[in-house]
């Protein structure tokens, strides 16, 4: 059967560089994601994706080296342990992300991720949009992802009745990286829903097909959108999503915030054997769960019991968090032209000789490369940021990738560029004065 690349997208699916190769990418709600679910993972990814998985920087999970006969097989798998694709890749409402999972706060968040993705996902009035739509619910400013968002939710607290939430709107990085602006302070948890669906059928409705919510906004400006989104939504609509129990997954800890342990995974690569190790610290000490962080790590919410020194002693062991060199760094990488065929450069590669080049100030900032413009590791939003910008033809016919580096300081919403153009050699030499 051939297959139709176009309506292959709302699956999650995407052509890779390499022919007759496909990247399959699987929604995690709000990064959580139990044993159960990552050991059917780690059977996909040893039966048909080379043995490995790709950690996102909006806490998802890629299989890449997929061929297509096996596409079907693979969600099968994943829907018989609750996982989808669907609206991972394409025009629709992406996965809900939660950046902030070691914040007090992430047991709510975390619960209001799902419920937004169980309402979006698999729904046909948020498919077939102009573009992606990126929804992201966090438990506080820390990382300021909220301003990379289509709509960026952040928890403001309680005021008796329930969850109160900042909306920010109409943000992305890419080509032309507009940070979001704050839409309304303080929406109840039951308003954010219908507000959520009035900003999208605006987005529908008046924006060109591969654009996203920012182009809409530069083209009709921040009053006119508050107007007609004033028109859309009933300021009185009300969604309550009532529970009966508590919905949180992560242990959570009475007398304060639960213990906490990050495992570093180098350009979020991480090998299936290695999860299996990952699934076996969740089912022991973390009440059968990890979460997958938007810095391509995995994070584990230990349980009260849990002796952390021990924890820790175990993934030593098993060759994680720290077993290599410069594997500590934070540094977000995306799969550059390793796999993406949008990718300029190998972006894993370089990422390796520019922590060699790196001294202990250095490896104490955040860093991330991007392959291309599109800017998927959010260079952006890093102390330090890196994105391939084109490729150069040499006078020997030699084609070789040139750089913009970027440094974030302080309150900034996004980095700046320091340098544009640069080469390799160039981009190795500024990255070793930053330290």
């Amino acid at each position: 059967m051939k297959l139709n690349i176009r309506e292959l997208r709302l699956e999650g699916v995407y052509e890779q560089r390499q022919t007759e190769a496909f990247m399959l990418r699987v929604k995690v709600p709000g990064g959580v994601l139990s044993a159960e679910q990552a050991l059917k993972v780690c059977e996909i990814a040893e039966r048909f994706a080379g043995g490995g998985i790709h950690l996102t920087s909006r806490a998802s999970i890629e299989f890449h080296w997929l061929k297509g006969e096996y596409l079907a097989e693979v969600m099968r798998m994943l829907a018989a342990v609750g996982l989808t694709t669907r609206g991972a890749c394409g025009g629709a409402v992406r996965g809900i992300v939660c950046s902030t999972p070691f914040a007090a706060e992430f047991p709510t968040v975390q619960v209001l991720a799902r419920k937004l993705h169980h309402h979006f996902t698999l729904n046909p009035h948020f498919e077939d949009l102009p573009k992606k739509f990126k929804i992201g619910v966090e438990a506080g400013y820390d990382g300021s992802r909220h301003l990379i968002q289509d709509a960026g939710l952040v928890y403001a607290g309680n005021d008796g009745d329930g969850a109160l939430y900042d909306v920010w709107v109409a943000g992305g990085l890419g080509r032309e990286p507009q940070p979001a602006f704050l839409l309304e302070e303080r929406v109840p948890e039951a308003r954010i829903i219908p507000l959520l669906e009035g900003i999208i059928r605006i987005y529908r409705r008046h924006t060109p097909a591969g654009k996203r919510l920012k182009h809409l906004l530069r083209e009709i400006g921040r009053e006119e959108f508050i107007r007609r989104l004033g028109e859309e939504v009933d300021r009185d609509a009300t969604l309550p999503l009532i529970d009966g129990c508590d919905k949180c997954l992560t242990p959570v800890v009475e007398k304060g915030r639960p213990q906490r342990l990050e495992v570093h995974v180098f350009a979020g690569e991480l090998e299936a054997g290695r999860l299996r190790d990952l699934c076996g610290i969740a089912a022991q000490f973390a009440g059968g769960f990890m979460v997958l962080t938007c810095d391509q790590n995995v994070a584990f919410l230990l349980d009260e019991r849990a002796d952390i020194g021990k924890v820790e002693a175990a993934l030593v062991e098993k060759g994680l968090n720290g077993a290599e060199p410069g594997a500590l760094v934070n540094f977000r990488v995306c799969p550059g032209s390793h796999e993406c065929r949008m990718g300029l450069g190998p972006t894993r590669d370089i990422s390796r000789a520019i922590i060699k080049a790196l001294g202990p100030q250095g490896e104490s900032l955040t860093w991330a490369i991007s392959g291309c413009p599109n800017s998927c590791s959010q260079p952006q939003l890093a102390q330090v940021g890196i994105i391939i910008v084109k490729i150069v033809a040499e006078p020997g016919g030699e084609r070789t990738p040139r750089f913009d580096l970027y440094r974030r300081e302080g309150e900034e919403a996004f980095a700046s560029a320091v340098h544009q153009g640069i080469t390799l050699d160039e981009l190795l030499q500024a990255v070793a004065k930053i330290g």
